[in-house]
């Protein structure tokens, strides 16, 4: 049998049914990753001596009567965890040769339950784009079209998935690396709320691996079905050991209903500040299709929802103020003497990542008080509404496009051309309030492309849209090999 692309719910059910051994999966892994990965480039840096003990020392413990969550299964990491004796560059040429000494707190969670880690994936420069190449790695292609990217910048994560390079992988998002390459890929991904896993040693070159509580930014689990989500987040789920897990232990409430026609969905297609393209459309439209056939209440407006216009604002200027922060003295005088001026009805999304760059902190608290009552906003909706269903981003998988100038990038749109970081907007719905967002293959496109929507819930709700996601998947079909 071909184990490779087995969930990891069946991998651990034939593990413990003797079917087969860690060794055998992590032997067939790796003679795969070797096999395919030339033409994807999605294993940056292999550990497949470290992998091979891993998987004697879990069938070793199997044998003496051991049963963890991940016990012997082979599983990958985003490159931009530290992890012992493997470098983490963040695809960044100055720090090519950085070699952390100890373990992120998530690599050290995967260990303790038992994963056996095959490696780590590649990344953005930076981990600032929607695509994953850089000059020390190279470019990571998409498995059903190597000529497009797949994602980022969790991009090497959801390539390997699709190629069955493993079972599971953790990456991390703040401007949806983990939804768009689980999107542009055809696989599962989920964005925990915001705070809900530990991110320590999730940290760029050679900064101290503290217990520091990000804005926007979370780490969390990507699969090939919707029930490995789930496995792989209550793996991950839990405080810092070192400040919030002295006092408290997570519990999630679980999910509100078990049958999908008892959800409450609010469906969303269209944006004010950027139109949907017609494959990603006709995916969301399936998903609602496939709900009201089940009986689901679903509606398509709400006068509940947050304004979206302030939302994907409020959005970019949180990401831009905190994305370019470190940003050298006299860059940023420069951009500030830009940001003066601009005329104040310029509302633009240019406008907005120009002002954000150039944050004082009463501006950012303005910001985050403005947040607040986007947050609130989204309680009120979700007492109404289980979850709701949009798009990740505006158009499947785009061409490779290596212009070091980000800014002046263009993404094409059903033939009509937008700024390129627009398209973030969707991805910031759920990431700007620090709500729980799961990333679900919805079909293919003309071209034969994946193309995912996310379905957003509550906020520390998260089996909420992870047993949506389950119930869709077994209704509409979900992962498909390239």
């Amino acid at each position: 049998m071909d184990w490779n692309f087995q969930s990891a719910e069946e991998l651990a059910t034939a593990l413990h049914a003797g079917e087969v051994t860690s060794v055998e999966l992590t032997d067939e892994a790796i003679a795969r990753i070797e096999r395919e990965d030339r033409v994807i480039n999605a294993i940056c840096v292999p550990d497949f001596d470290r992998a091979r003990s891993a998987a004697r020392r879990a069938d070793h413990a199997r044998a003496c009567g051991e049963d963890r969550p991940l016990l012997g299964i082979p599983v990958t990491v985003k490159e931009s965890y530290n992890m012992a004796g493997l470098p983490t560059t963040w695809g960044m040429p100055q720090h090519a040769n950085y070699v952390p000494s100890e373990d992120a707190v998530q690599v050290s969670r995967l260990e303790a339950a038992g994963a056996v880690v095959l490696g780590k994936t590649n990344v953005p420069l930076g981990l600032q784009d929607i695509q994953s190449f850089n000059e020390i790695y190279g470019t990571t292609n998409n498995p059903w079209d190597h000529e497009r990217t797949s994602g980022g910048s969790s991009g090497g994560s959801a390539a390997a998935l699709a190629c069955g390079f493993g079972a599971l992988s953790i990456g991390s998002d703040l401007a949806g690396s983990l939804r768009t390459p689980a999107h542009f890929c055809g696989i599962y991904a989920h964005k925990p709320t915001l705070g809900l896993a530990a991110t320590r040693g999730m940290v760029a070159p050679s900064a101290p691996a503290l217990p520091v509580d990000l804005d926007l930014a979370v780490v969390g689990p990507m699969a090939r079905t919707a029930r490995d989500l789930t496995l792989l987040l209550d793996v991950m789920a839990g405080p810092d050991p070192l400040t919030h897990g002295v006092a408290y232990d997570q519990s999630l409430p679980p999910a509100r209903h078990e049958r999908l026609g008892d959800f409450r969905v609010l469906v969303l297609d269209e944006h004010p500040l950027i139109p949907t393209g017609s494959a990603v459309r006709a995916g969301v439209n399936r998903v609602a299709d496939a709900l009201i056939a089940s009986g689901a209440r679903v509606e398509r407006h709400s006068p509940l929802l947050p304004d979206l216009t302030e939302s994907g604002t409020l959005y970019t200027q949180l990401l831009f103020s905190g994305s370019v922060a470190r940003f050298p003295v006299d860059g940023y005088e420069q951009l500030r003497t830009r940001a003066t001026g601009l005329s104040a009805d310029d509302h633009s999304l240019d406008a907005a990542r120009l002002r954000g760059i150039v944050f004082s902190h009463r501006d950012w608290i303005e910001a985050n008080n403005r947040r607040e009552f986007h947050r609130h906003g989204w309680r009120q909706l979700l007492a109404e509404f289980d979850a709701v269903v949009c798009p990740i981003t505006p158009t499947p998988a785009f061409p490779h496009d290596h212009d070091p100038n980000l800014l002046e990038r263009r993404i094409d749109i059903d033939g009509v051309e937008y700024p390129y970081f627009d398209q973030l907007v969707w991805a910031g719905l759920p990431t700007m309030p620090g709500l729980p967002a799961t990333a679900i293959p919805a079909g293919r496109s003309p071209e034969g492309l994946p193309v995912g929507v996310q379905l957003i819930g509550p906020m520390f709700e998260d089996r909420t849209p992870l047993r949506l996601a389950e119930l869709l998947e077994q209704k509409i079909g979900g992962f498909l090999a390239p």
